[in-house]
């Protein structure tokens, strides 16, 4: 068979511009399905969005221009090499810290929330968001320069390295968001091999704790919102109202849901922030339980490509850092929806790529954009650099 057949075979002159595509994709780092299910979600979003904000064009514009900024950090991230991202690792850490204590001082408050930075010349945004993509980074960096799986000690210095953000955020009122921060560094250390003996004892001591922790620290709203978690019919104007109309939205929504724009909870306005935390019911009520399974399946695809680049790293920070990433994304898209069905209790946090947001997009791009970057460097088979 001459080469001429071979092309036909292959399918010929049709096939090289895809596989032209496919080089110059490589070339510049992008790992293309992680684009393509990223981009997908984005769009899933502004869909979503367009229902939940009764067609506010304003909204979807801004939302749209964000993603374009994403894009945009995720394609000059994925260039990176991570020589540079792990030399730089720790400064961007205190940079971030640096960034949480301003908040504490001259911090903007917004929904009972002293989180966002309203600096001069610069859009307002929120540090508490970068620190769930620069926790799992200084983690990485600190675990894999040390011998694994980490030692006691070893262990102690990286939960201080969690602690101290984690603590900073707590101070802003904002639960949710420390909570991603700690599970973040969580996270990293179990991929390093932390002992599950220590895990486990960790978690009993989480347990113990927790009617201490409701009787003498806990706020009389977390109180209100773990008592509406247990029965929200004891307040159903109240503390339990949002997650009663959540229900009624995701049940009225059937297998195939109402139609695009067609929900009655969310057109009404009875779901509550319908277009940041409680978007999923929106999505559920608009598109049935099918649209439900397509956007978890498209969040499933995601895990599974992060996991694989996180298989593939050459090098323990990396392998710890994609790790680190993906789970955490995916960790949050569980709260949510978790969240939004009623199996937790609300704590407020949005959707990943779907709800509104600004720096919370931003910051999961940046995240993409690094697994992209690990994921060039192993398909180059490039030597270990640690």
């Amino acid at each position: 068979m001459n080469s001429r057949d071979y092309s036909q075979v292959a399918g010929g002159p049709q096939l090289r511009p895809a596989v032209r595509t496919m080089r110059w994709l490589a070339a510049i780092k992008i790992d293309f399905s992680l684009l393509v299910l990223v981009l997908s979600l984005c769009c899933f979003g502004l869909a979503a969005l367009y229902s939940a904000s009764d067609g506010d064009s304003g909204l979807i514009r801004r939302q749209a221009f964000i993603v374009g900024l994403g894009v945009i950090a995720m394609l000059t991230v994925a260039q990176f090499e991570m020589r540079l991202v792990r030399r730089v690792t720790m400064y961007v850490y205190l940079g971030g810290l640096a960034l949480l204590g301003l908040v504490l001082w001259i911090g903007v408050e917004a929904n009972g929330a002293r989180s966002w930075l309203d600096l001069p010349g610069l859009p307002s945004f929120q540090p508490s968001e970068l620190m769930k993509i620069i926790v799992p980074a200084v983690l990485a960096w600190y675990l894999s320069s040390r011998p694994l799986p980490p030692r006691l000690w070893q262990i102690i210095v990286a939960g201080l390295l969690v602690l101290v953000p984690t603590a900073l955020i707590v101070l802003q009122n904002d639960m949710g968001t420390a909570m991603l921060v700690a599970m973040a560094g969580f996270f990293v250390l179990l991929l390093a091999g932390m002992s599950l003996k220590l895990v486990a004892a960790g978690g009993l001591l989480v347990l113990l704790a927790s009617p201490l922790w409701y009787v003498f620290v806990a706020l009389e709203h977390q109180k209100n919102r773990i008592l509406s978690f247990i029965n929200p019919y004891t307040d159903p104007a109240g503390a339990g109202y949002n997650i009663i109309q959540s229900q009624i939205a995701i049940g009225s929504g059937g297998v195939y849901g109402k139609g695009f724009g067609e929900g009655d909870q969310s057109r009404l306005d009875f779901i509550p922030e319908s277009n940041t935390d409680f978007i999923f019911a929106v999505i559920a009520e608009e598109f049935g339980l099918a649209g439900a399974l397509v956007l978890i399946g498209l969040y499933a695809l995601l895990l599974a490509r992060g996991l694989l680049i996180a298989v593939n790293a050459h090098n323990m920070f990396a392998r710890l850092l994609a790790g680190g990433i993906v789970l955490i994304v995916f960790f949050n898209v569980y709260v949510n929806t978790a969240m939004v069905v009623g199996l937790l209790p609300v704590i407020g946090l949005p959707l990943p790529l779907i709800s509104r947001g600004g720096t919370a997009i931003i910051a999961l791009f940046v995240g993409f954009g690094l697994l992209m970057s690990i994921d060039a460097h192993s398909r180059w088979s490039q030597p270990p650099w640690d």
